[in-house]
Order: C-alpha cells, then sequence, then structure tokens
C-alpha cells in the first residue's frame, strides 16, 4: 500500500470530500494563496477558486460564526483555526451557538460544522500558539471532539466528520504533518466513536491521544526488549468515545497508564480514569495512573518544549514503576 504524509492524508480527504460534494467549502485564515498556517490547503484554491476556498481577515470569531450561518443554510463548511490556542476568540459561537442550535430548535435546524485547528507543542513558540485545550470542548455537550494520530485516521475520520451532521472539533498535532504512513488510494470512512488498537499487549494497557500514541509505541518497543508487552489504546474521537474498546483492554491486562499532552489537571486523561474506575474496577490490579503536562504555561524556547509534555523515556519510566519489573 502506498505512504503518504499526514498532511497530504487530510488534503486528500478535503479534496474527496469536495469534489463529491459541492456544498463543502473552506474557510480561514490565510488558506487561500498561503495554504494555510501548516500548508495543507496549498494549491486548492487554483482548483476550486474563491468561492469555495475562502480567505478571511483574521477574525476567528468572524470565520466560525460565518460557517454556522453556512451550515444553518445547508451549506458543509470546513473552518480553520491555526492554531486552538486562538479558538478561544471563537468560543462562543462554538460553545454557545454551534453547540447549541440544535436542541434550542428544537431539531429543526442542524449544524454540519468542520472545524480544524491544531494543537501541541514542538516549534518552540510559547504558551499562546502550543496549547492542547480538547478537554474544553469534551466538557461542552453537543460538540464531537476527533484527534487522530496517523494519516490513515486523519483522512478517514476527516472525511466521515465532513459528512456528519453536527459541530466537531477537528484537532491535528503540528509535530504529525510530516509523518508518513499507509493510506489506501480506494475510498473509506472511519465511524466516529470507534478507537483503535495500535499494539496488542497483555502487561499493561497504555491508552494514549494524538501525538502521544507515536510516543507510546516507541515506549512499547524499548519494553519489548524486556520482555514487557503493552498494548497501546488510541481512542481517536474523545466524543463520542469508545468506551468498550477502553474497558475491554482493561479487563485483559489489569493495568493502565493515559497518556496525552495536555495538562494533567482537568485533562481528558481524568474522564478516562473515571470511566474505567466506574465499569472495570474489580478488573485492576493497581491504580489507574495518568503521564501528562506539567500545569505549566509552555516557554517559548524551542529546547524547553520538549521537557513540557510526556517523552518517550517517561512513558517507558512510568510503566518500569506500575510493572515493578
Amino acid at each position: 500500500m502506498r505512504k503518504i504524509s499526514y498532511k497530504e492524508a487530510l488534503k486528500e480527504a478535503m479534496i474527496e470530500e469536495m469534489d463529491r460534494d459541492e456544498k463543502v467549502f473552506i474557510i480561514g485564515e490565510d488558506i487561500g494563496v498561503y495554504g494555510g498556517s501548516f500548508k495543507v490547503t496549498l494549491g486548492l484554491l487554483e482548483k476550486y477558486g474563491p468561492d469555495r476556498i475562502i480567505d478571511t481577515p483574521i477574525s476567528e470569531n468572524t470565520i466560525i460564526g460565518s460557517a454556522i450561518g453556512a451550515a444553518l443554510h445547508g451549506m458543509r463548511p470546513i473552518a480553520e483555526i491555526s492554531f486552538i490556542d486562538f479558538i478561544t476568540l471563537a468560543m462562543d459561537q462554538i460553545v454557545n451557538e454551534a453547540a447549541k442550535i440544535t436542541a434550542f430548535s428544537p431539531g429543526l435546524y442542524e449544524v454540519p460544522l468542520v472545524v480544524r485547528t491544531q494543537c501541541g507543542t514542538g516549534k518552540g513558540i510559547g504558551g499562546q500558539h502550543e496549547q492542547s485545550l480538547e478537554a474544553w470542548f469534551v466538557h461542552t455537550p453537543g460538540l464531537k471532539v476527533v484527534m487522530p494520530s496517523t494519516p490513515y485516521d486523519a483522512k478517514g475520520l476527516l472525511k466521515t466528520s465532513i459528512r456528519d451532521n453536527e459541530p466537531i472539533i477537528f484537532i491535528e498535532n503540528k509535530k504529525l504533518y510530516p509523518i508518513e504512513g499507509e493510506v489506501p488510494e480506494k475510498e473509506y470512512l472511519i465511524p466516529l466513536g470507534e478507537g483503535d488498537i495500535k499494539r496488542e499487549g497483555t502487561d499493561l494497557t497504555v491508552i494514549s491521544t494524538s501525538s502521544m500514541v507515536h510516543a507510546s509505541m516507541k515506549a512499547a518497543e524499548i519494553l519489548e526488549e524486556d520482555g514487557i508487552s503493552i498494548e497501546v489504546v488510541d481512542p481517536r474521537t474523545l466524543v463520542p468515545l469508545d468506551y468498550d474498546i477502553i474497558l475491554n483492554s482493561v479487563k485483559k491486562t489489569g493495568k493502565v497508564l493515559i497518556v496525552h499532552e495536555a495538562v494533567q489537571r482537568g485533562g481528558i486523561g481524568g474522564e478516562i480514569s473515571a470511566i474505567i474506575s466506574e465499569n472495570a474496577f474489580n478488573y485492576l490490579t493497581s491504580p489507574i495512573y495518568r503521564l501528562a503536562a506539567p500545569n505549566i504555561v509552555i516557554p517559548s524556547n524551542y529546547h524547553l518544549d520538549e521537557y513540557c509534555i510526556p517523552r518517550v523515556e517517561d512513558i517507558v519510566d512510568k510503566a518500569r514503576k506500575i510493572l515493578k519489573k
């Protein structure tokens, strides 16, 4: 099977959906001539023209507000907010409008909106460009939250998200854009709410999201050399969350480590931990552990970036302590 990058997979998904449905369009800052902050939409302006690739001023609330209006009139907008940090400027539109319109109507209106945005460290650009804020949206009823970790997942989940009739926060990670993986040329969709076992194991379940899936996989390879078998579970979507894949893995291994790039306090790890405690407590042979970013503001320093999130060696050390091997 061919290999393409995470960035190329996202671009392919949008092209295929725009070709399939003329109601799909993209709106955001610098997405046209410039091709987006991370060049995911490069070349689409030439292909589809300014009516479907809409460059906007630097105004996040305007981007989302316009997209919501278009969605209410039958269109299927993909709105890009460059850096999840700046989504704060559109929180009213997302949390109080997009997430609630269907419930308030009630059910008379749908909001088929995908908000593409980027999270994560790795660029040395600090606490206003490198946060992971997915938990904010997990906490909001009416929103779906997607966090793909591989090119295969990115394409399949984005295509599904574009066809969905509810507002979706589609969170990509800056570090993942260049990574390559197998992606079929034939069309495929990945259902929302369906997690994936990225690596099977028997000693410890490691539940990871986004970039931390790759760190967990590398840690599992290191631990395998000492005869330790790690199962890596990738939820892929946080809302809806695949309870079954998580609980079945926990029931098999009896030990759990949850790893994410967001700060630990109030992070998705706490929610997953509660779900396990409430539904699989009798299967646990040790406490549930979390490994996440410390509760600090990310510094504007490239060399300190890697110390602000869990590293491969941190996962290895934590796993050894849990297993006491």
